[in-house]
């Protein structure tokens, strides 16, 4: 891939980044925050491990396309305790790793990386894995929401509750 060609793929996917960062904020947000242990099947992860799950690997992979390789040796910080701190620490880094992608150059983009021994691609092509991934868990994560008791946000347009709120605000 030519430089050029990876700058044109990073710019053409950032407006998709900015837009799945605000819905995937929005199903964090909407995860009690006493409900963070539930979990639909033993075998599930909690919600407050999949919303860790969803933060932290979206930082990987962004934060390795920047790098232009990946750390897979991220443990979760002593600080991360609350589903509050989770929704916390998804902004700051999200918001972070979105703008360091901004100003990567086409030769970054297009620089081939490896990960873990399975493909070795451009740096921009990850873009996708990470989107595809975080969309993936934020699926599971808004599934868990009605039966913790939350309302589930809009996320490609209203949902039901969304849609409720809307109504009763206009009356």
């Amino acid at each position: 891939m030519q430089p050029e060609q990876a700058l044109f793929m990073l710019h053409a996917a950032l407006p998709s980044l900015q837009n799945e960062i605000g819905i995937t904020q929005r199903v964090l947000d909407a995860v009690p925050a006493d409900k963070g242990d539930y979990k639909p099947d033993a075998v599930c992860k909690s919600a407050f491990e999949l919303a860790w799950h969803i933060a932290s690997a979206q930082n990987m992979f962004l934060d390795g396309i920047c790098n232009g390789g990946f750390n897979f040796n991220n443990p979760k910080p002593e600080s991360i305790k609350t589903m509050h701190d989770v929704t916390a620490w998804y902004a700051e880094h999200s918001k972070k790793n979105a703008q360091r992608l901004s100003e990567l150059t086409g030769e970054q983009c297009a620089k081939v990386i490896d990960f873990r021994g399975m493909f070795q691609l451009p740096a921009v092509t990850f873009l996708q894995f990470a989107l595809s991934h975080e969309i993936h868990h934020r699926g599971q994560l808004s599934m868990y929401l009605r039966p913790m008791g939350a309302k589930v946000p809009a996320i490609y347009g209203e949902s039901y509750d969304s849609a409720q709120a809307k109504k009763a605000s206009a009356q």
